[in-house]
């Protein structure tokens, strides 16, 4: 098939629509598929390009973008311009489908100039309006108004799909419920497992990581607190992997906290360093209160780590509690110190346990099973989701080589 992704957020852009973007359009051309891309430019420079991501290259044309100065990365192709950018490009390539990744901008413009020319459209969302109001310079009094009146015009755009998707089933219902659409499919971005080694030695110490950007949604401040109060006895380490805006007020807030020198803010790493941060690690944290899958956590699990994370949005899909890992109330701090030292002072036999069940529930949430669904709607054909909670009767008693994968 020929299939034009459109994205407002592609790599070198690092987050979880962005690194599923890639993974998507390179799994498609492997399996023999012709895919494009459209994209903001991530810098002024801007045209048609051959990229290579995920070791496929493939056509990326890259549209004239501003930066969006609220936030310290992102940038936005020019709305005024989108639907003339993309209706040549839909011209030039005539595609059997279209599949955008968001309504904001590329999606908007690629959806429309599609519907006209009877291209069949598929659509994912990634976005929720309140990760993004923490970008804007909208006073908080207008904030709640404003996510209203996103999701409304988002409505507008998903019905030009034929099918729509989201990560997750509880992400698959909030969009359903927002926008006023049934039958949203829950299909996961998936994770290609054999590209994470699980490691079930010994740590010489209590080490705690979060990965993922470094912003206000993900409440990494709620992590430096509760790290503050565990047991000193516990000698816990903090490794804070990824950038973001809020890097240096964070770094302020350990200091304040008295724990600066326990904790370690990487910025932004490649692969290898990523990998190692994984190897290294006691127990995953993730703290956020508004993620639809989260992949950084199904990375932490493909590494066979147990995890604390946040009961909120799609979280509770990933972390079963007692299980793989402990849920802890959103925002409380005493809380998750609680499911943190639960963790780290559990048997090496309990230990094992949580890491062997955190392998084994990744094993539907293989990138070859995202890809073969998405080729079912690219075609038309109706399609059964993925079943992704998957009840295991004896979890502990799966080995690293016999997860499913």
């Amino acid at each position: 098939m020929r299939i034009l992704i459109g994205a407002d957020t592609f790599p070198p852009d690092v987050n979880g629509a962005a690194n599923f973007a890639a993974r998507l359009a390179a799994g498609l051309v492997a399996r023999g598929h012709e895919v494009r891309v459209v994209a903001p430019a991530p810098t002024r420079r801007h045209g048609r390009f051959v990229e290579e991501h995920d070791g496929q290259k493939f056509t990326v044309y890259r549209l004239l973008s501003w930066r969006w100065f609220p936030h310290d990365w992102l940038r936005f192709a020019l709305p005024w311009r989108v639907q003339h950018n993309t209706s040549i490009i839909l011209d030039e390539f005539t595609p059997d489908v279209v599949h955008f990744q968001s309504h904001i901008v590329v999606g908007r413009g690629l959806a429309r100039q599609a519907a006209k020319r009877g291209i069949r459209i598929v659509a994912t969302n990634h976005f929720m309006p309140e990760n993004m109001i923490e970008h804007t310079l909208l006073p908080r009094f207008l904030r709640e108004p404003a996510i209203s009146l996103a999701w409304k015009d988002a409505a507008k755009t998903f019905r030009l799909a034929e099918s729509v998707t989201s990560p997750t089933r509880k992400a698959a219902a909030f969009l359903e419920d927002a926008i006023d659409l049934p039958g949203v499919h829950a299909i996961s971005c998936g994770i290609n497992a054999a590209n994470y080694t699980p490691n079930f030695t010994p740590r010489p110490e209590n080490r705690i990581l979060f990965v993922g950007r470094v912003t206000g949604e993900k409440s990494i401040d709620v992590l430096l607190k509760a790290v503050a109060t565990l047991d000193p006895a516990l000698d816990v380490k903090l490794d804070i992997v990824g950038g973001g805006d809020l890097l240096g007020s964070l770094q302020q807030v350990a200091t304040g906290l008295g724990i600066r020198s326990r904790v370690t803010f990487t910025g932004f790493v490649e692969q290898d360093e990523l990998h190692a941060a994984y190897a290294r690690a006691t127990v995953f944290a993730m703290p956020s209160i508004a993620e639809l899958q989260s992949i950084a956590t199904l990375e932490a699990m493909a590494s066979a780590l147990p995890i604390v994370a946040a009961n909120a949005m799609a979280l509770p899909h990933l972390v079963h509690d007692g299980e793989n890992g402990y849920l802890f109330e959103p925002g409380n701090v005493k809380d998750l110190a609680r499911a943190l030292t639960k963790v780290l002072t559990a048997t090496p036999e309990e230990l094992s346990r949580l890491k062997h069940t955190s392998l084994a529930y990744t094993a539907p949430h293989d990138i070859e099973s995202t890809l073969s669904t998405f080729e079912s709607l690219y075609r038309g054909d109706k399609v059964t989701d993925p079943v992704t909670e998957v009840s295991l009767d004896n979890p502990a008693s799966q080995g690293p080589g016999d997860s499913g994968r």
